[in-house]
């Protein structure tokens, strides 16, 4: 959303530093009114325009990683932070919307009671407001207001009138009302409020042209708007003859631009699009096949179609690598390319095998390997892997802790014993302590004592603590490796008086 307003803003800026370079000054109103519309539209569509660019893919050979164990480490839960920012954004620009959508109600909703609280005169396709207040005539669509007594003496000149009709008749109010709308949505973009001036502006560019086309002596009209040009209040949506800018519309009405000057400016704003077209738009990478590979693709695609389905005799080195190359391929590859063979993916490749060299440990039982081969993979829950023993050596045989899963049984919670760090009981409890803190933590139980418990820390082997309540050496080890911010998780804690473990308890490490 970010890269969209950059880019799109980005586009607005370059071509209104265009407009006012080379356009604003220039006698070709009407040309000027489409231009500043169109690169409304042209600006937020710009970003959206996608060019794929296609990139032949070289195929690289991965070192192949394999393990003979199997592990599943239990998962210690990690507290996902809020990011605050895109609140607290998207919070400012709701609350921006809100405040400039409800100037705009309150704008158009004093027009409209204008409009309807005071007399009305029709005239052609304009009707006249007559107000009691001493206002500039200005004008909002087809409906033009005037002060009442001014305009049933005759005071008003025809030039003044004139150039209120030319807004009217030009519905000016619409591109008003536009521009008034993407104040409300991007209230924050500072080139729509120059470009909601230039518009306005334009329109008083293409009236007062209207009224000098009509005849008017252009001194005596410039002395009508200089005598216009008061601060007299006016409705914000509607156009008033006292514009800004006198100075600048006294200089536009003495240009002339010829069609050759138009023509040249035409041309001299197709590279800047060009630019932005190459700057602001989206280019993506698409990956595609080489020649070489659609070639060996086709070759073993066609020797598996060429046979009966029953008849195949799939070979799935060919199979994987046919697939691989199919990938590879563009959209437009794959169309022509032979059409991919009617087999069956390859079976997933065998679980690794747990190794014979170790002790095994079932559900907290001893058994033998030919036992732990018999068990199904499906019904494994975990397994838990020791190398080393409490004192940190080696073990001359690992010992791996599997556990099946198990029916859901009901607990009587009050068997489990419960879990007590530094002589305060913790349930299923999260605590917050330093290194130094975690390095010193003395378990204990409520029933008997404490036979074994096991310690998780982030990306390393479970520890197994035998016969102690406290942390052991490869315990504080990986303590001192940890970072501040990880989680520890303390479980399988074994009482000598209960065939139950207690909760888990988890050590969040801060500062």
């Amino acid at each position: 959303m970010l890269d969209y307003l950059l880019k799109s803003g980005g586009c607005l800026l370059v071509l209104y530093l265009f407009y006012v370079l080379f356009l604003e000054k220039e006698n070709m109103h009407v040309y000027k009114r489409i231009y500043l519309l169109s690169i409304i539209v042209v600006s937020f569509a710009i970003p959206f325009i996608t060019f794929t660019n296609y990139v032949e893919v070289v195929e690289q050979i991965q070192p192949m990683i394999t393990s003979n164990l199997l592990m599943e480490l239990p998962l210690i839960p990690q507290e996902e932070e809020i990011n605050y920012l895109p609140i607290v954004l998207w919070s400012i620009y709701g609350l921006g919307v809100l405040l400039f959508g409800l100037k705009f109600i309150k704008n158009s909703y004093e027009i409209v009671n204008k409009i309807k609280s005071n007399p009305k005169e029709k005239k052609g396709e304009t009707t006249a407001v007559l107000l009691k207040e001493d206002i500039v005539p200005h004008t909002f669509f087809n409906f033009i207001f005037y002060n009442k007594k001014k305009y049933t003496t005759h005071q008003i000149p025809n030039e003044v009138v004139l150039h209120e009709e030319t807004h009217a008749r030009q519905k000016h109010s619409i591109d008003v009302l536009l521009l008034e709308f993407l104040l409300v949505i991007f209230w924050f973009n500072p080139i729509i409020y120059l470009l909601n001036k230039a518009v306005k502006l334009n329109h008083e560019f293409l009236a007062d042209q209207a009224v000098l086309n009509n005849g008017a002596n252009t001194k005596t009209y410039q002395h009508t708007l200089l005598v216009y040009s008061s601060n007299t209040s006016q409705l914000p949506l509607a156009h008033a003859i006292n514009y800004s800018s006198i100075k600048k519309r006294f200089t536009v009405m003495k240009t002339h631009t010829s069609k050759m000057k138009i023509w040249l400016r035409s041309f001299i704003l197709l590279p800047v699009l060009a630019l932005l077209l190459y700057s602001f738009s989206t280019t993506i990478q698409q990956k595609k096949a080489t020649t070489r590979q659609i070639t060996e693709y086709n070759t073993l695609a066609k020797k598996y179609n060429k046979k009966a389905i029953d008849h195949r005799e799939i070979k799935f080195v060919e199979i994987r690598r046919m697939k691989t190359l199919y990938d590879l391929m563009s959209v437009e590859q794959k169309a022509k390319a032979e059409k991919y063979p009617n087999i069956p993916p390859p079976p997933p490749p065998a679980p690794p095998k747990m190794p014979k060299n170790a002790e095994y440990v079932l559900d907290n039982k001893k058994v033998s390997y030919e036992e732990i081969s018999k068990i199904e993979d499906d019904k494994i829950q975990s397994v838990d892997v020791i190398t080393k023993d409490e004192n940190g050596k080696k073990l001359k045989k690992s010992i791996i802790y599997i556990y099946t899963k198990q029916e859901k049984k009901i607990v009587d919670e009050s068997k489990r014993p419960v879990t007590s760090v530094n002589g305060i009981g913790c349930i299923e409890c999260k605590m917050e302590l330093t290194k130094e803190k975690l390095a010193a933590i003395v378990l204990s139980v409520d029933k008997g004592e404490i036979l074994s418990f096991n310690i998780k820390f982030p990306k390393k082997p479970t520890v197994r603590v035998n016969n102690s309540n406290v942390l052991n050496k490869e315990a504080k080890t990986f303590l001192k490796e940890a970072k501040i911010g990880q989680m520890v998780q303390v479980f399988n804690l074994k009482s000598s008086e209960s065939n139950l473990s207690s909760a888990p308890v988890i050590f969040k490490i801060i500062e």
